[in-house]
This record gives structure tokens, sequence and C-alpha cells, in this order.
């Protein structure tokens, strides 16, 4: 499960972890408007990737005038698996109130969490350090730095995939 706020760059990060236009993205925020399933293959190993609408956007009106489902009533109705996820957030801007209340909530209602720092390739070396290190500070957890544009750390991220999707083993002897 992808979370984040609108044009953090959720779709763009699909994209560049499948190598091709899979999933709709817009300098616009607020592109994705369902939960959109992409049922992805690495190493022989398939998994599904579920990309949310972005938090803090999305209007619940279509276009024609109908009810469009409200980022909370989506999340919910995908949470109810238990699934793990990521939560996006943009390394230009760390430790905005929503991320924060977004991972507190993560936290607690997916299986397994962790922290990915999205667009890390617009800052310069040193506002990299400072925000990586204001991330994990904020998070009080490890953060993965990427960026959907040039491929960097996108293999540390797919390893962060793996590692999350599998089943938690249970203690025989607990």
């Amino acid at each position: 499960m992808l979370v984040g706020r609108s044009n953090v760059g959720k779709s763009s990060l699909i994209n560049a972890l499948t190598r091709q236009t899979i999933a709709r993205t817009s300098a616009a925020p607020g592109k994705t408007r369902l939960a959109n399933v992409y049922r992805i293959e690495r190493a022989g190993t398939a998994l599904h990737l579920i990309d949310l609408p972005g938090y803090g956007y999305a209007s619940g009106h279509k276009a024609d005038g109908g009810r469009q489902p409200e980022f909370g009533e989506i999340a919910r109705v995908v949470f109810e698996r238990t699934p793990a996820a990521l939560l996006l957030v943009d390394s230009r801007h760390p430790g905005l109130a929503s991320d924060r209340a977004a991972w507190q909530w993560l936290s607690g209602t997916a299986a397994r969490a962790a922290v990915v720092a999205t667009k890390i390739d617009k800052l310069a070396r040193g506002e990299r350090i400072r925000a990586m290190r204001e991330l994990q500070s904020v998070f009080d957890a490890p953060v993965v730095p990427v960026s959907a544009g040039t491929g960097e750390g996108m293999e540390e991220l797919w390893k962060l995939i793996v590692s999350l999707s599998k089943p938690r083993r249970t203690n025989p002897n607990a």
C-alpha cells in the first residue's frame, strides 16, 4: 500500500518501480481518485501494490456532480485487510503535521509500515543530509530516500517492499 499526501509521487514511484508507465501521473494534485491495484512480479515473486488517493485533497465529488468516495472511506475498506504500507513523504517538506498524523495512523493500522522520502533528487547534498536526519527524528524510524526521476534508491526500496510483503513469523514457543 502506498499512502501519502497528494502530489508526493505515489503513482510516479509505481512507474519507476515497474520501469513502465502503468499509473497515471499529473503535475496537478488529485489525479488518483480511487484505490488502484497493480499486480507486479519481481524475481519470481508476485505482489500487489495499491496506489491510494492522496490524503488532504480528495474532494468527494465527481465532475458530473455524483459522489466520489473520499480518502477515509477508501482507506477504511483497503485497510480492513491489514496490508503492509509505505508512507511516502516529500523529502523537501520533512515533518509536516499531516504526514506525522498519517504515520501515527499507519503505525497502528497496517500490518507493517515504513517511511519513504520521495523527490530526494530535488535537494542538494547538504539539504539531503539535513532532511533525512529530520525525517528519521520525526518518524522515529528508518527512512528510505528515493527518486522516481533518477532511479536513486529504487533497489533499496525493492528490498524494503519484499521484506514488508513477507508474512511475519510467529514464535511457536510464545
